[in-house]
């Protein structure tokens, strides 16, 4: 079974409307969200996951982690210059960046420095990606891609303190 299809039935495994155990604190000052993801792809065979996650570090060097609804680490993203790995399902995979681990796990490329900038509450522009900030103050978020193709949708909807 490819890491996709494991990566994917993980997270479809995982639907969850429950909120996530406290976990480790961020470091002081550093960029920190939690709460609740969900991202459709669109195509030939659409696909689609959600996941408990947080999200810490910055768009140079951080760590996105995806939790089941009973807390059990799905999987681990960490990048850093040049390089990023995902581990899930038992083993670690190494990716000269984000945007090819985001791309193999998901069949998408994610514009993850915009996402720290759109968590924050501010405009990033994205070639073929929207996201609407309207809700942000409210812990929601929804980002559409339309180009290139395949469409996809990412909503995120934040743990409030």
């Amino acid at each position: 079974m490819n890491l996709r299809r494991v990566l994917l039935l993980a997270l479809a495994a995982s639907l969850s409307a429950c909120a996530l155990p406290p976990r480790a604190p961020a470091a002081a000052g550093e960029p920190y969200w939690n709460g609740r993801l969900a991202l459709q792809v669109d195509g030939d065979k659409p696909q689609s996951f959600s996941a408990g996650f947080e999200l810490r570090g910055t768009p140079q060097a951080g760590e996105l982690s995806l939790y089941s609804p009973l807390g059990a680490t799905l999987a681990q993203l960490r990048w850093a210059p040049g390089t990023a790995e995902l581990q899930a399902d038992g083993r670690r995979r190494q990716y000269p960046s984000i945007d090819a681990l985001t791309e193999d796990a998901t069949g998408t490329a994610l514009p993850l420095p915009a996402l720290f900038a759109w968590l924050d509450g501010r405009a990033a522009e994205v070639p073929g990606w929207q996201a609407d900030l309207s809700r942000i103050a409210d812990g929601r978020l929804v980002a559409r891609r339309s180009m290139p193709l395949p469409t996809a949708e990412l909503r995120i909807v934040l743990q409030q303190p």
